[in-house]
């Protein structure tokens, strides 16, 4: 099933884009999502610090994904 992937932040750096379509198992979690894009983008190594949300809405590691989802990665924000 093809899903999109947003990037966000230090993350559109580290993969030189802000969006893209994969191709993903039915079935597949952010946990099996976050293997494939590791594999894809070995500099995304941290993955597991970065939040993730599925459809605008935040989504932990056991959230199972469907076909036409938006998922969001969103890198630890810092300020004052």
């Amino acid at each position: 099933m093809k899903i999109s992937v947003l990037f966000f932040g230090i993350t559109t750096d580290l993969v030189k884009a802000s969006q893209f379509s994969i191709e993903v198992e039915e079935n597949s979690s952010i946990a099996t999502l976050k293997t494939v894009l590791k594999a894809e983008f070995p500099q995304l190594e941290n993955i597991n610090s970065y939040a993730i949300a599925v459809n605008e809405e935040y989504a932990g590691d056991e959230k199972v994904l469907k076909g036409g989802d938006v998922v969001a990665v969103i890198p630890p924000v810092s300020g004052g």
